[in-house]
């Protein structure tokens, strides 16, 4: 009489298991019968596509398009104090800056995750470059092993980071695509090569005049770590058409930091800040 053992998943030490049930069979299957046992192995359904996020805002298609990634995410908590998540804080203020944008009405949002789930690097510029974006802003919340640092920051892409700090930072956010030591997306060294091709500079020159203006409209209204345009390797930023930025919008390893990023006013301001920048850009995109 065959025995059948449902495996509901088998992807830790099959070769263990296999030899485990090999043994138990040799000791009770009954003469002639051979195995035993029907190996039913259920798999996660495949990924076939990867499924775009809604676009809030007008209808008409001709209005800008501004992605904001919100950083981690799902299994990726990010950094973390005292029950603070980096992914909440950055899912907040996005839909707090998406809210701002639209209520000013003329631009369409969209945002990369809209809750907690995860993405990986590449699917979220690959989400930008697909929605046809405009810019992409990619909202994070530092943590520093000094918990005494504080304040924001603003990244563009660089081949090589502006500061041992932003070298840091960026292989911190990069790490992102790790899932128990495994490398989810890699991007070939010809790849790399064509995102940071000279043929890239009008996209690099308006991201920089996008940081800009973030620093600008932040500087006075919202506490700033450095106040200048940094530069770092972040993976997330190499969509080589559409302009992008990293907003470090505090240390979620501050106390003072991360009770106000946590707060109504902090996302109030940071959003009111942000929306301003970017308003200010397209602005200047039409005037030229």
């Amino acid at each position: 009489m065959a025995r059948k053992l449902q495996l509901g998943f088998l992807f830790a030490f099959p070769i263990v298991v296999l030899a485990a049930l090999l043994a138990v069979d040799r000791i009770f299957g009954l003469p002639g019968q051979g195995f035993g046992y029907v190996l039913q192995i259920e798999l996660p359904p495949s990924r076939t596509g990867l499924g775009l996020p809604e676009v809030v805002g007008p209808i008409d298609a001709s209005r800008p398009l501004v992605v904001i990634d919100p950083g981690h995410g799902g299994h990726d908590p990010g950094a973390g104090n005292d029950g603070a998540l980096e992914k909440d804080v950055t899912l907040a203020l996005a839909r707090a800056i998406r809210d701002e944008l639209v209520a000013g009405g003329g631009i369409r949002v969209a945002i990369t995750r809209p809750d907690d789930r995860f993405l990986a690097l590449g699917e979220r510029s690959s989400i930008a470059r697909r929605l046809g974006a405009d810019l992409f802003l990619s909202v994070h919340a530092d943590s520093a092993p000094n918990d005494g640092a504080r304040g924001g920051s603003v990244y563009v892409l660089s081949e090589k980071g502006s500061s041992e700090a932003a070298a840091r930072i960026a292989a911190r956010e990069n790490r992102s695509d790790i899932v128990n030591g495994v490398r989810l997306e890699n991007q070939s060294d010809v790849v790399n090569a064509i995102l940071l091709d000279l043929s890239q500079n009008e996209t690099d020159a308006r991201s920089l005049e996008l940081a800009r203006l973030l620093l600008r409209e932040m500087r006075g209204n919202a506490l700033l770590h450095v106040d200048g345009v940094q530069s770092a390797a972040f993976a997330v930023l190499k969509a080589p058409d559409v302009p992008s930025v990293l907003l470090e919008t505090g240390y979620i390893s501050n106390d003072a930091d991360a009770a106000y990023l946590r707060s109504r006013e902090g996302r109030e301001t940071i959003a009111a800040a942000a929306a301003r920048a970017v308003r200010a850009y397209f602005a200047r995109q039409t005037d030229a």
